[in-house]
């Protein structure tokens, strides 16, 4: 599967430099976390790869000519919680020509089903989508998502309204993807926890790229301040230390 090479990637919106010179790769068939603070352009870098921003500079998808497809899984989905859609028309209404009231084909259920079935989301089928928890949610979005077979999956803050259960679960949803599948992965995401239970590479974002690589090579204290600043607190520090195999030298850390 194809990996991403971002080659001194500029965005400027409404006067203002949003992205300064990014240049980065992403491995192919890796799990990449995009992380930094708020503001630091982790969103717009992920919209100028799905074409949605102007930008200035390269990005390039695996070899040259080839067809790259990409999956979108959105931060959230905008939906009025009040009408009576489930899970089941959300899944065929995409490839479905005619209303729904017609009835669906036998075949287009069957796929939602089979992709409902991937995610451990089968059960949420006829589930009213303003019924479904944040968790819920993001795995009937990645179903969706994984419906176009992508080459390369894209994920803005997975994690978003997912409790700590739940997180655990889309940690091990997506490491199972990504070896049933072999796509190439790259979110961006704020909860380094699940940078350091699933990523297998980070870019480390503040409107130009402070640090890159593997995880336990990247996520040195020098990095983290460089990109954080003030911004990186006590348990994130925790975290990563504890995901490198370090103990956190801080004495408000426990030593587990």
């Amino acid at each position: 599967m194809p990996g991403i090479t971002f080659d001194n990637v500029s965005v400027r919106l409404g006067g203002i430099s949003i992205l300064d010179s990014v240049t980065a790769e992403v491995p192919e068939a890796s799990a990449t976390a995009i992380i930094g603070p708020n503001g630091a352009g982790k969103t717009t870098l992920l919209l100028a790869l799905l074409g949605h921003v102007p930008y200035s500079g390269t990005i390039r998808m695996g070899p040259n000519g080839a067809s790259v497809r990409l999956g979108y899984v959105p931060q959230r989905l905008d939906l009025d919680r009040g009408l009576p859609a489930t899970v089941m028309d959300l899944m065929v209404c995409g490839r479905q020509r005619l209303p729904l009231w017609f009835g669906v084909r036998r075949k287009r259920r069957e796929r939602a089903m089979e992709l409902l079935t991937a995610v451990d989301a089968a059960h949420l089928a006829r589930r009213r989508l303003g019924a479904l928890s944040g968790g819920e949610l993001q795995r009937v979005l990645l179903a969706l998502a994984i419906q176009q077979e992508p080459h390369i999956l894209v994920m803005d803050e997975p994690s978003s309204g997912v409790d700590v259960g739940g997180e655990h679960l889309l940690c091990e949803l997506l490491e199972s993807l990504r070896a049933r599948h072999g796509f190439t992965q790259i979110m961006v995401t704020h909860d380094l926890s699940l940078v350091t239970a699933h990523a297998t590479h980070v870019i480390c974002l503040n409107r130009r790229v402070l640090g890159q690589g593997p995880i336990a090579e990247t996520l040195t204290n020098d990095v983290l301040g460089a990109t954080f600043g003030l911004h990186l607190g006590l348990a994130d520090l925790h975290d990563i230390r504890a995901a490198r195999g370090e103990p956190c030298s801080h004495p408000g850390c426990r030593h587990d």
